[in-house]
């Protein structure tokens, strides 16, 4: 990598002119332009690289902003080129604008036609391999925009700690034309919705990665360059966009992602802050490398001229004016070739070996003097003294030459410290990073929390929807069922009135026809009638004329002519008559006529108003199953995001089970550390014991003394052992006495009731089986007896032998317990030793096999009744 060089962001302006909305406002028109790099509003001059006012054409933009870029990239440099403003301010329109129109067209397809032109005109040997990537930040989730499978990718560093995305799909392209078709491609899937400020708002940071490597087949030397292109979601006001639902939440996510780049540009511009928030945002993290790194950035901030965005255009101008002040390191991105290695190599090498001969000699002069000036070299021994300011100039050479060793080195030496430095700060970051990382992957796990528990809460609220819009439709279809069949029964009847109306209008036709025949054939006797009349009056007045010759022609004539009257009379009236009926019948056939009209328009309202209801049901119908397609579709991608959220939710969980595995890991390395040191100082104070213990044994006089100690401790332990043991003889004669006592009242009360029972038993030959048996048990509790008796003699003996022959007797001396042996009649008292005490409850009145055991030197007889369990009772 070639040496670095400091350079500043370069910040460029471009107003847009007043839209139809802002026109037809009346909204005034603030900005006014000086110059070429200078802007006033209200007053406030704001100085950028350049101002480019609304008329500006698409291509000077782009001459202005981005062709030194492309030249840099292609150089070797990184470049950035980036758009910010509030909403429709005109970013999306200054990065792309229309796509394929040659005069529209923006900075994005004017950088890859200028890519390949400058690639074309350059030299043969040159080898390029370009690679385009296309991706959009949307909901703080960077999302693949040539896979759309790919939602939420990862940030990572490369080995030189510059951050990029994993993952994303990189295209190999060869031509402007590829490159167009990527843009296409990519631009169909990015998010954008419609607000009062925007009707194509874009909802999402789209990023558009260009990444060079060329390759001089004769030199072999490597370079490469990447270009972002960045069109940036617009800071926006709720209250104006009137943004709501989902787009809400976009507005939401795009106010926190740009107001986090305003706080990295503001650490920037301080230069104070010795921490960046770059991951605070994925979209920070991503431009890390571009805002105070090693890039060559381009800002173009876009800005409305109207009167009712001054709030938002003043906010965007002071943020340019601070990312202004932002300087980054850029530096040439080469490959070294084998032979520039070589050449470090050996420079490096050349550096080592005099820095060894510069330590070597302060080595030998630093042993020279820790010995106190007394080696010396025999020149200067043999010399005679000289003044130090004499001694001083013979020095000087050599320290020159050290002077002039250590100023050789200083600057490689500095630069090692630098490179220390820099790596500790680069540590030191990364601490940072890394407990930042975990502090957002806590808030990203609780967010994914929250966010899945309110999916599942809105899944849960959209299945019931869906219920409710089924129920509805269910409701709906049975309710067209029924029109339909109203429908139906309507045209129906509507077909019967239509049938029986034309049945009407034939009979009034055949009604109109007849009456008109009849009121011809009325007419025409009229006529005759008429006729007949003038006949008769014409004959009359002939008659008349006849009148005078003769009265017998006379009165044949009036005979005839009476008689042609009355004829003529009844016709009139039978005319008449007829003429009457017709006119009723007429009138009849009129009134039914409306009657049926009547009805018949009737039938056709009720026919459109029931078409109009279809109509309504049929709309409706349609509505639902287009909402219900709807709330399909979300619920498949509701579906889908709990999938991906669970799919985080274990890969989080894989991640905190793998750092509290390392945690685990950490704290039982410190608890055997601490065992280790424990266990340490547990031998050193067992080694001490030891060797007390050794200097101890080592020491006769001690052991001597302890020994004396030991010996007059048993000399008493003896002496008390002879007092016990005579205690214990005594007492051994008195239970002897006492046994024999008893044994000679047992032998008396036995023979006694002996006798009484073989002088109640004379009349019984054999006598009963519980006499003989209890017989049988006291002869065996007299053997017993008796045994008991030799044994206690033998223990006597016994423990006299053992207390002369050893010394610790004490230990052995039985302590004697008093113990209550139950009969049936009477109580024992008894001492008996420990040894051979037996309680009770181990005891039947059945058996008395264990009074052996008992040295009985005293007896109480007190009365004492006991049952078995077969109801006898026994004596003792």
């Amino acid at each position: 990598m070639a040496d670095a060089a400091e350079c500043g962001v370069k910040v460029m302006c471009r107003f847009r002119p007043l839209n139809e909305s802002e026109t037809n406002r009346g909204d005034k028109y603030i900005p006014k332009f000086k110059g070429e790099d200078t802007v006033v509003i209200t007053g406030k001059p704001y100085v950028f690289d350049r101002v480019l006012p609304p008329n500006t054409a698409q291509e000077q933009v782009y001459d202005a902003c981005a062709k030194q870029i492309v030249k840099d990239v292609l150089g070797g440099y990184n470049g950035t080129i980036f758009a910010y403003g509030q909403t429709s301010s005109g970013k999306t329109h200054t990065m792309e604008g229309k796509l394929h129109d040659s005069q529209l067209m923006g900075i994005i397809p004017r950088i890859a036609r200028d890519i390949f032109d400058h690639i074309y005109s350059m030299d043969e040997n040159l080898e390029f391999h370009i690679k385009v990537s296309y991706f959009e930040i949307y909901l703080d989730k960077i999302r693949d925009l040539l896979d759309v499978s790919k939602t939420n990718l990862a940030v990572h560093e490369d080995k030189n700690k510059v951050p990029y995305v994993k993952g994303c799909t990189e295209r190999f392209v060869s031509s402007p034309e590829e490159v167009m078709d990527v843009i296409d491609e990519g631009k169909s899937n990015r998010h954008v919705a419609v607000t009062n400020m925007n009707e194509h708002s874009s909802r999402s940071h789209s990023i558009f990665l260009i990444n060079i490597k060329q390759e001089n087949v004769e030199t072999e030397l490597k370079l490469s360059g990447k270009l972002y292109l960045v069109d940036l979601a617009g800071s926006e006001k709720v209250s104006k966009t009137g943004a709501e639902g989902s787009v809400l939440d976009e507005a939401k996510n795009i106010n926190k992602s740009l107001s986090a780049l305003g706080n990295v540009i503001s650490a920037l511009a301080e230069g104070t802050k010795t921490h960046v928030p770059y991951r605070d945002s994925k979209m920070t993290r991503i431009l890390q490398d571009s805002l105070g790194g090693n890039c060559r950035t381009t800002i173009i901030i876009c800005a409305s001229p109207s009167v009712y965005n001054e709030a938002e255009t003043k906010s965007t101008l002071m943020f340019g004016q601070r990312a202004k002040t932002i300087k980054n390191t850029v530096s040439v991105n080469q490959e070294l070739t084998a032979e520039e290695w070589k050449k470090k190599y050996e420079k490096e090498k050349e550096k080592t070996k005099g820095l060894k001969y510069v330590i070597q000699k302060l080595e030998t002069e630093l042993k020279r003097w820790r010995k106190g000036n007394k080696e010396r070299d025999p020149a200067l021994a043999n010399s005679p003294p000289k003044s130090g300011l004499q001694s001083l100039g013979q020095s000087k050479p050599e320290c020159n030459i050290f002077v002039l060793y250590f100023f050789s080195f200083l600057p490689s030496q500095d630069d090692e410290i630098n490179q220390h430095s820099q790596l500790a700060e680069k540590f030191k970051e990364q601490m940072i990073d890394q407990d930042e990382l975990l502090v957002s992957a806590r808030k990203d796990y609780e967010k994914l929390q929250e966010d899945l528990s309110r999916l599942q809460r809105e899944n849960e609220a959209a299945k019931e929807e869906v219920k409710e819009v089924l129920q509805a439709l269910e409701e709906l279809a049975v309710n067209y069922d029924h029109k339909s069949q109203e429908v139906e029964n309507k045209n129906r009847s509507n077909n019967q009135l239509s049938e029986e109306l034309n049945q009407k209008s034939t009979t009034l036709e055949g009604v109109q026809r007849e009456l008109s025949s009849l009121q011809e054939l009325s007419s025409h006797h009229k006529k005759r009638a008429a006729e007949i009349l003038s006949l008769l009056l014409r004959d009359l007045s002939e008659i008349g004329g006849i009148i005078g010759t003769s009265d017998l022609k006379m009165m044949e004539v009036n005979e005839v002519i009476e008689e042609e009257f009355t004829m003529a009379r009844l016709y009139i009236s039978k005319m008449k008559s007829e003429v009457k009926s017709l006119v009723n019948r007429s009138k009849q056939l009129e009134s039914s006529l409306v009657d049926t009209s009547r009805k018949m328009q009737a039938n056709e309202k009720e026919l459109a108003s029931c078409q109009l209801l279809i109509s309504q049901h049929q709309a409706k119908i349609k509505s639902l199953t287009d909402y219900m397609q709807n709330m399909e579709q979300k619920k498949r991608q509701l579906e889908e995001s709990q999938d991906s959220l669970m799919e985080e939710l274990h890969a989080l969980h894989a991640q905190g089970e793998t750092r509290r595995h390392q945690h685990k890991h950490k704290t039982l390395e410190e608890q055997m550390e601490n065992h280790r040191e424990v266990h340490q100082k547990q031998l050193s104070r067992l080694r001490d014991e030891i060797d007390h213990k050794q200097r101890v044994l080592d020491d006769p006089e001690h052991h001597v003394s302890s020994l004396s100690l030991c010996c007059s401790f048993m000399n008493e332990k003896r002496e008390q052992a002879k007092e016990d043991l005579k205690g214990l003889e005594e007492t051994v004669a008195k239970e002897l006495q006492t046994l024999h006592n008893l044994r000679r009242l047992f032998i008396q009360e036995l023979t006694s009731r002996v006798s009484m029972s073989a002088e109640m038993d004379n009349d019984e030959a054999g006598g009963s089986l519980a006499q003989r048996q209890r017989i049988t048990f006291l002869e065996n509790n007299l053997e017993q007896l008796t045994k008991v008796h030799k044994q206690v003699g033998i223990t006597h003996t016994h423990t006299h032998t053992h207390t002369h022959t050893h010394t610790h007797t004490h230990t052995h001396t039985h302590t004697l317990k008093h113990t209550l042996l139950r009969s049936n009649k009477w109580i024992c008292l008894a001492t008996v030793p420990e040894s051979l005490a037996v309680p009770f409850s181990l005891m039947d009145s059945n058996d008395l096999s264990y009074f052996p055991h008992c040295s009985i030197f005293n007896l109480t007889a007190i009365p004492y009744n006991l049952f078995t369990a077969e109801g006898k009772q026994y004596s003792c």
